[in-house]
C-alpha cells in the first residue's frame, strides 16, 4: 500500500504521519506543495498537521491554493482516500473535499494537551480499526480548531453518518462537539485530533494507532 504525504512551508508533523504510516505497513512518499502531481499508483494521500504559509489570510487557504491540492482533490474525485489533520483538516475544508469551516477556538487560546474522544462511526477505512462508541485518548494542538457548520448541515452529516469523532468534553467551541467528519463516500477524513502522535508507548498513548492500521487492512484486502 502506498500513501503520500504533502509537505507545505510550515508543516511540523510531515514527518510524524511518515513515521506512523510506515508502522502500519505503508510504503511512504513525501511531495512538496509546489509538485503538479501526485506519483502514480498511490493508496492515500495524507495532508499533515502544522502552519502551511504560517497561517497567513486564514489557515490552510493559501496551502488549497498549491499546484499540488488540485491533484489531491482530483485523487478524491476519483475516489481516493485522503486524511487531513489538523492543519491539514483545515486544507480539506478549504478545497471543498470537507464541509465547514475551522476558525479560532472559542476562548481565543492555543491548546496543546491530550483529549477524550467519542468514535461515532466506524463505517470508514480510517474508523474501521475502533469500536463504535469506543473512547479514546489522542492529542490536539491547535488555535484554530473551532469547527462551524449551520445545523443543516450537522443534521446531514448525522444523517449521513459521516461525523466520525467528538469530543467528550468540548475543548475548543465546536458544533455538535464535532472532532472530525467524513466525505459522502467516507474516503475523505478530516479531524483536529493527531492519531499520528499517539502509535507508541513513549508517545504516552496508542489509541492512534488503530487508524493506520486500519486503513492498511481495509485497504489490502480491498
Amino acid at each position: 500500500m502506498k500513501v503520500t504525504v504533502v509537505v507545505f512551508p510550515g508543516s511540523n508533523c510531515d514527518r510524524d504521519m511518515a513515521v506512523a504510516f510506515r508502522a502500519a505497513g505503508f510504503e511512504v512518499a513525501m511531495v512538496w506543495h509546489k509538485e503538479a502531481s501526485l506519483p502514480e499508483r498511490i493508496d492515500l494521500v495524507a495532508i499533515p498537521g502544522g502552519f502551511s504559509f504560517g497561517d497567513y489570510l486564514r489557515c490552510g487557504a493559501i496551502a488549497a491554493k498549491s499546484p499540488i491540492c488540485q491533484s489531491v482533490i482530483a485523487h478524491a474525485q476519483r475516489g481516493g482516500f485522503v486524511l487531513g489533520v489538523c492543519n491539514g483538516f483545515q486544507v480539506l475544508t478549504e478545497t471543498g473535499l470537507l464541509p465547514g469551516a475551522l476558525i479560532r477556538n472559542s476562548h481565543l487560546k492555543f491548546l496543546c494537551k491530550d483529549v477524550d474522544l467519542k468514535v461515532q462511526s466506524t463505517a470508514s477505512s480510517f474508523t474501521s480499526g475502533y469500536q463504535q462508541g469506543q473512547v479514546i485518548s489522542l492529542p490536539i494542538a491547535h488555535h484554530d480548531g473551532n469547527y462551524r457548520l449551520d445545523a443543516e448541515g450537522v443534521k446531514r452529516l448525522q444523517d449521513q453518518d459521516r461525523i466520525a469523532f467528538t469530543y467528550q468534553s468540548n475543548p475548543n467551541g465546536s458544533a455538535s462537539d464535532i472532532a472530525g467528519v467524513l466525505s459522502k463516500n467516507k474516503r475523505v477524513l478530516g479531524l483536529m485530533p493527531h492519531p499520528e502522535r499517539a502509535v507508541e508507548p513513549a508517545h504516552g498513548g496508542i489509541d492512534g494507532q488503530a487508524m493506520f492500521q486500519g486503513c492498511i487492512n481495509q485497504l489490502a484486502s480491498a
